[in-house]
């Protein structure tokens, strides 16, 4: 990780003029984007809060309104073809290799835990599990389960790309606002979403770790 965040900050120190930076950058981080979306292995909170902390350093006005429309609508193209693709496998006798990739990623304590909550707040949950990590491919593969048609999808996954975009830039500009070095706040903002994506997985360890002792405990006073 170390490695990473020096190779980062040496990328950013090089930055080119403004202008090529737009011209490369805007459709670079739109691509990877969606491909993050549509292949959860790319860190795009981190991406986006990346481009968030070059575009607060940048002279134009709109630089963050750019960035924070191409990642929504990037993350929602992704979502929506991610979960079309999935419809097809829930509808096909044989499945898909991506409802297979979906169900290989959840386990079922997690997706039964999502099912419950899409029962009784459909929306919300889709606004929140954009904003927990690890938690969209839960509540997609519960809304496929339970056959939520793609349209409503979309337009759910619609407000939780929008929030989603909102605070992972909101974390650049944060990044960019406490260093006078642009390189500076990019690593303090992927170094921050960075953590936010471990906390989840810390805290199931550290649970695990408990209810395990509590039985231990209960089978040896």
């Amino acid at each position: 990780m170390i490695h990473a965040l020096g190779g980062v900050a040496a990328a950013v120190r090089e930055l080119p003029p403004e202008s090529t930076q737009q011209a490369v950058g805007y459709p670079s981080l739109f691509l990877l984007v969606a491909l993050g979306a549509l292949v959860p292995v790319v860190p795009t909170g981190a991406l986006v809060s990346s481009a968030a902390v070059v575009a607060f350093h940048q002279s134009s006005p709109l630089a963050l309104l750019h960035v924070f429309l191409l990642s929504a609508l990037a993350a929602w193209l992704g979502d929506t073809a991610l979960y079309w693709l999935g419809q097809r496998g829930v509808r096909s006798r044989n499945g898909s290799r991506w409802l297979s990739a979906l169900r290989g990623r959840v386990t079922p304590e997690r997706l039964a835990h999502a099912q419950e909550r899409l029962d009784t707040h459909q929306v919300s949950v889709l606004v929140l599990s954009r904003l927990v990590p690890a938690g969209r491919i839960p509540v997609m593969l519960a809304c496929l389960l339970s056959e939520m048609p793609l349209r409503r999808f979309a337009r759910g996954d619609a407000a939780a790309c929008l929030a989603w975009a909102a605070t992972y830039q909101l974390i650049g500009i944060l990044g960019g606002s406490l260093f006078p070095e642009p390189w500076q706040g990019v690593v303090a903002a992927v170094g921050l979403t960075v953590l936010i994506a471990a906390v989840p997985s810390l805290w199931r360890r550290v649970r695990g770790r408990t209810d395990v002792d509590g039985v231990s405990g209960h089978e040896h006073p």
